[in-house]
């Protein structure tokens, strides 16, 4: 685990020396501890009125990307949202899909329920991507309660909001966590999207949770990705057997990352390798198409298994058919699978799916800062190169996330205060050292 560390992340150490005054700021959500009622709201003319982001204006391929300067500022305008300056981003494979109009129609009338009224189809854009945030926040709604301008945050951005590649984003306060710790701004955007797809799909559907995963079998494929890679983690944390499939190359990651077995799905024959070994409670399909089709038979019959997939037809359905037809379509795939599996088998067939959930990302970063889970850092681009990074996940065979640093000048000073801390950290270590050889 220790190679692992320094290959995934080299600056996850410690912060306290550097910024012990964090920790006392930080309140824990309402029902864990005390928590205080806070009313701020700072009047949006104090702020910028615009900022640079990368937007699209129309759906294509990564020539729509456009780099703005004059996009408007989001304000606070709701009691309980908050606004965040972002210092990084990353990208998912869904902002490739979303920027070539991947779910326009059903994340349109999620925006604003009334465009179902509207034949304007150009009135989403210009469109900002980015599902992962870490930054700093700047303002808060009146009704805030768990945040102050000051802290560090971190939260992942719903699909159908304005995304992260710009210089400030706007959130509710119940889809926004204190940022870990131990993590810059860059290491901790690698995190909440794939965080909150992770927990939703092994919690909501798979019905795991910390207490109920010991020596649970679970099989994860395609696990060298963002949901993947933080999955393993977790699981592990929460005591689970996991076996996971990826590409021979990646095999070091996994292992690395406390997977128990890794299967090359490259070999040609990983659906036989993996049906000789002991059946499997969970499993989260991160791959779809033909592996749904041999995946089901490796779980344990009439024993409450469960088959979670995170590659589900609802939004192609409602892009292809329209929004009536693409629901009804959707209902009755899921309603005919599931029925199929639980007569013949026994299994629960389900759907995974992202949900928002700031308390979630709460508890995985104590998992973060108790050293459970270690960020899975790619490549990292800055704020100028958001085309490339792109290209860059679009190359697939991801090795974990891609992230775009947002505010460079801010980054380079929270290295600089580390690199500081480490420095009076190894003195002060040296000078008792010493006096301990005089004395």
């Amino acid at each position: 685990m220790s190679s692992v560390r320094a290959m995934i992340s080299t600056r996850f150490v410690s912060l306290f020396n550097a910024k012990a005054a964090d920790s006392t700021k930080t309140l824990a959500r309402a029902g864990w501890s005390v928590c205080f009622r806070r009313h701020f709201s700072t009047s949006p003319s104090r702020l910028q009125s615009c900022m640079s982001a990368w937007v699209i204006d129309q759906y294509g391929t990564n020539g729509v990307l456009k780099f703005a300067e004059e996009i408007t500022v989001p304000t606070v305008n709701s009691p309980s949202e908050v606004m965040i300056k972002v210092h990084a981003a990353s990208l998912n494979p869904l902002d490739i899909s979303m920027r070539g109009g991947y779910g326009a129609k059903l994340l349109k009338l999620r925006r604003d329920p009334m465009s179902v009224m509207d034949n304007n189809n150009d009135s989403e854009f210009p469109l900002i991507l980015g599902r992962d945030v870490s930054g700093v926040v700047v303002d808060c709604g009146s009704e805030v309660t768990h945040f102050v301008p000051g802290d560090k945050v971190w939260a992942a951005v719903p699909p159908w909001k304005q995304g992260s590649l710009a210089e400030f984003v706007t959130l509710t306060e119940y889809e926004v966590s204190h940022k870990p710790k131990l993590l810059s701004h860059t290491e901790a955007a690698s995190i909440p999207y794939v965080a909150n797809t992770a927990l939703s799909a092994l919690v909501n559907a798979g019905g795991l949770c910390r207490d109920s995963s010991s020596n649970k079998r679970v099989l994860i494929t395609g696990g060298s990705g963002g949901v993947g890679t933080f999955s393993i983690q977790l699981l592990k944390a929460w005591g689970a057997h996991v076996t996971v499939t990826c590409s021979q190359n990646a095999e070091g990651l996994i292992r690395g990352l406390g997977a128990d077995e890794v299967v090359d799905y490259t070999a040609g024959d990983a659906h036989e390798q993996l049906g000789m070994m002991e059946k499997f409670d969970v499993i989260l399909d991160g791959v779809g198409g033909e592996t749904e089709q041999w995946a089901i038979g490796l779980l344990k019959p009439w024993s409450g298994a469960k088959y979670v997939t995170l590659v589900t037809p609802l939004l192609f359905n409602a892009d292809s058919m329209g929004l009536l037809g693409g629901m009804f379509q959707t209902g009755f795939t899921l309603h005919s699978k599931a029925t199929q599996n639980i007569i013949s088998s026994g299994v629960f067939y389900r759907w995974g799916f992202y949900a928002p959930d700031g308390p979630a990302l709460d508890e995985v970063s104590k998992l973060v800062d108790a050293g459970k889970i270690l960020p899975v850092v790619e490549a990292q681009f800055p704020f100028t190169q958001v085309p490339q990074a792109f290209q860059k996940l679009e190359q697939g065979h991801a090795r974990g996330k891609t992230v775009v640093r947002v505010a460079e000048e801010d980054e380079r000073q929270a290295e600089e205060l580390v690199q500081n801390s480490r420095t009076e950290t190894a003195e002060s270590e040296q000078e008792v050292q010493e006096m301990a050889k005089q004395n």
